[in-house]
């Protein structure tokens, strides 16, 4: 065994062994894999092996066909075989909230290049014979869903890895990970201790413990999970080709053939949580007892839908732990906070992400960057704000809606509240309906009279409706205030604070009492932030981005952090609100002495309001006339009595986040997560004019972005006015032009003051001429749209400026 190495990778299951291949792959061969017993003791060895493509984030959907595709070339490389069995699969709809759901992600997959299909009851009865389709719907059909086998496949990326010269080491405890001064590991085993530049925790059910030894809290838990195999059945083995796989939501089960048998497994609603104070270390190849009455229901509703299994007898019951994420997605990445330690953790679905997590793990660690945006799964979507208590709940809620109808709208409720701002309990009694960010409660809109406290999810128009309309109308009538608490905000201070943000940000840093706009850049010139930089003071700097990205910002400022700055996440030690609408103005005055109405467009002040220290800047994401008002969450009630009350003679309104995503669609704003993202450049959503060409420094990402400059974008950002019936974009939608997919939506919605729906989507630049129409398929209808030229409110920015 070598005593040092480039990587140490921790855990040899199928997520361990992909990174291993996949680092040698992009040319570090001086890795190795520690393994405390033998390759796939934990999780791998007892999973059913099913392998699909379906997943409601594209990314993580393209990641997914990218490992199903990568089985071929790990049996050429190795000679090995990975027991392939591509048998197709179709996932069933039994209601018309699933088949939309379904329609929405063939939809997706049309220009994600994927061949996927709608099919009927008696389509799906020719594909899958045994399966009663009474009271289906429709089904969508992968032809690239399939099975394989999970050991020969594990054991084919650590050989591959082994022969482009990775060395893999079993039966090795690792007992201690020690970081020394200069950021490299010492890795303590009960063979002896590996010096390592770099650590990969991909230690599975053992996650948790691992990350411990280096004080590092990973949101995860093993969950309880069976599936059974059946003796033969007749009308599998005499069947002249391979049953399909099938998953039928409705009976929370995935099933597909084995040998001359069947496989059925479920996600129960009797969910168990296992291990919930720590994986036992001499777990591994034992399987848990046969619990048949935790999924008697789902046993019993399996009979009606595959009326075969009734008269199948049991072969074997499998029932082993697996490790969830709250959300379900994997945690993958560097981990903020701590040098040179990677995360390739909570791959639930091993077979069907690992190739994708190992290849996004090594593009990460060996090019700095990943070829598409990670976010879904990235480990920084997770603050320290995160607790065991939280995780649990959330983690048993995912499982068991592991096969619901995943809606846009739809607002999770376990764990629910946790973190709340001094106005919960105000905005509460005015009615508000709750979602949340990053483990915020958040206003998405107040319900008034008899208005239902709960929007019900859907993919069409929800009852959030009128409500959000009239929030709408207020704002651009009169006057509205919401939260500030949902912004990330940073503190930059220092001496050398002004020239480090010149070369973090592409845009220009403003002179003291002015802000500017912004974005940040990857090396490779793609998007990794979106910010508004205020320039308090010379040495003092206020910025504000996306709330939920905030451990993603702080792991790229602290990765390059200079001597004489000083950066600080004060998310939430800064709160406060926006005020906006025709009248902003006039309350900002009644709530202070100071005299506000020579105060510009993009001008920051010190002001004091009502009783209230504040920061004040001119601009609103409505696009209207608005403030943000920053205050200490210690005085926020205080800010809110003096708003308040000022407000009132002027019609002041409190309005949500339904309503502010109407609002910013009238003058086409993108918003982080949708339009921007790292999957996108500047050139391409319109970003590129915040950027300050003309600044003599090196900033992060120049080099690609001046290249892009000069050839332009293949692609450009565009909105739409779209002729919808009862059914918005969402996102990901696609967008035909001369009755071909050239293009998708990245968000869009409805705007209550236009009075029409509106698409924000990429389009390839030569096709955006004035007056082009396309055609956005929204739930399997092809709908009619117009490209836009003006924004649909202020369309000089006389109110927004003047």
């Amino acid at each position: 065994m070598q005593t040092t190495t480039r990587v140490a990778v921790i855990g040899g299951g199928v997520v361990g062994a992909s990174v291993l291949y996949h680092l040698t792959k992009l040319g570090w061969t001086d890795v190795m894999l520690i393994e405390r017993s033998e390759l796939t003791s934990g999780s791998t060895w007892h999973a059913a092996g099913g392998f699909h493509t379906l997943n409601g984030d594209t990314n993580m959907a393209a990641l997914q066909g990218y490992t199903i595709r990568l089985y071929k070339e790990l049996e050429e490389i190795t000679g090995l075989s990975c027991g392939l069995h591509h048998v197709g699969g179709v996932t069933l709809a039994e209601d018309r909230d699933r088949f939309d759901m379904l329609l929405a992600e063939r939809a997706k997959h049309r220009y994600m290049g994927l061949d996927t299909h709608i099919v009927g009851p008696e389509e799906i009865r020719r594909i899958a014979p045994i399966t009663n389709t009474e009271g289906i719907v429709g089904g969508l059909y992968d032809p690239l869903d399939g099975h394989l086998d999970p050991s020969g496949t594990t054991h084919a990326y650590a050989k591959a890895a082994r022969m482009a010269g990775a060395e893999v080491v079993t039966h090795c405890m690792v007992r201690e990970t020690n970081q020394r001064a200069d950021g490299t590991w010492d890795v303590v085993t009960d063979r002896g201790t590996i010096h390592a530049e770099h650590v990969v925790n991909a230690a599975g059910l053992w996650a948790r413990e691992v990350g411990e030894m280096a004080g590092i809290y990973f949101p995860l838990h093993p969950m309880e999970h069976q599936y059974v195999v059946t003796d033969e059945v007749p009308e599998i083995y005499e069947r002249d080709q391979e049953h399909p796989h099938v998953m039928d939501p409705a009976g929370e089960s995935y099933l597909r053939q084995e040998g001359r048998g069947l496989c059925i497994g479920f996600y129960e609603q009797r969910a168990k949580p296992w291990a919930v104070d720590g994986t036992p270390w001499d777990f591994g190849h034992e399987l848990l007892p046969d619990d048949l009455d935790k999924i008697s229901d789902s046993i019993e509703f399996a009979y009606r839908r595959f009326p075969v299994l009734e008269r199948a007898g049991v072969k074997s019951v499998i029932h082993g732990p697996f490790t969830f994420a709250p959300d379900g997605n994997p945690l993958v990445g560097p981990v903020p906070g701590v040098r040179n330690y990677w995360a390739a953790v909570g791959v639930m679905a091993g077979f069907s992400q690992g190739g994708g997590v190992g290849l996004m793990l090594a593009q990460w660690m060996v090019e700095g960057e990943c070829e598409r945006d990670t976010f879904a799964m990235d480990v920084a979507r997770y603050g320290d704000w995160i607790t065991p208590g939280y995780t649990r709940p959330k983690v048993v809620e995912n499982y068991q809606k592991r096969f619901s109808v995943a809606y846009p709208n739809e607002e999770l409720p376990a764990a629910r509240p946790f973190r709340q701002t001094p106005m919960y309990d105000t905005f509460d009694a005015m009615g508000a309906v709750w979602g949340h960010q990053y483990g915020l409660e958040v206003v998405n809109y107040f319900a008034t009279g008899s208005e239902p406290r709960f929007e019900t999810p859907s993919f069409r128009r929800s009852n959030a409706w009128a409500a959000t309309r009239r929030e709408v109308q207020a704002v651009r009538g009169a006057v509205g205030i919401n939260e500030t608490h949902n912004f990330g905000k940073y503190r930059v201070t220092g001496p050398a604070a002004r020239a480090w943000l010149d070369r973090i940000m592409a845009g220009r840093i403003p002179a003291p009492g002015r802000l500017a706009l912004t974005p940040m850049l990857s090396p490779g010139g793609r998007l990794w932030g979106d910010f508004t930089v205020s320039c308090v003071e010379e040495e003092q700097f206020h910025l504000t981005a996306s709330y939920g990205a905030q451990a993603f910002h702080m792991r790229w400022f602290l990765d390059n952090l200079e001597e004489g700055v000083t950066v600080e996440n004060v998310s939430d030690r800064v709160t406060g609100f926006q005020i906006a609408g025709p009248k902003a103005r006039d309350v900002l005055q009644a709530a202070t002495r100071a005299d506000v109405s020579g105060m510009r467009f993009l001008d920051v002040r010190r002001l004091t309001v009502g009783m209230v220290d504040c920061l004040v800047q001119r601009v609103s994401f409505t696009g209207d006339l608005g403030y943000e008002i920053f205050c200490d969450p210690m005085a926020q009630r205080a800010l809110w009595t003096a708003l308040w009350e000022a407000g009132q003679p002027h019609g002041m309104t409190p309005f949500g986040m339904r309503a502010m995503m109407s609002l910013r669609l009238d003058r086409f704003f993108g918003a982080w997560g949708a339009e921007y993202s790292p999957d996108y450049t500047p050139g391409e959503t319109g970003l590129d004019r915040f950027i300050s060409w003309k600044k003599n420094v090196d900033f992060v990402g120049r080099a690609a972005a001046e290249r892009e400059r000069a050839e332009g974008a293949a692609r450009t950002l565009r909105p739409f006015a779209v002729d919808t019936l009862d059914a918005d974009v969402h996102g990901y939608e696609p967008i035909w032009i001369d009755g071909a997919v050239t293009g998708f939506c990245t968000s869009g919605g409805y705007s209550h003051h236009a009075d029409t729906a509106v698409a924000l989507g990429l389009i390839p630049t030569e096709a955006a001429a004035p007056g082009l129409e396309v055609e956005i398929e929204i739930l399997g209808e092809m709908r009619p749209a117009r490209m836009l030229e003006t924004p649909l409110f202020d369309p000089e920015g006389a109110r927004l400026r003047g």
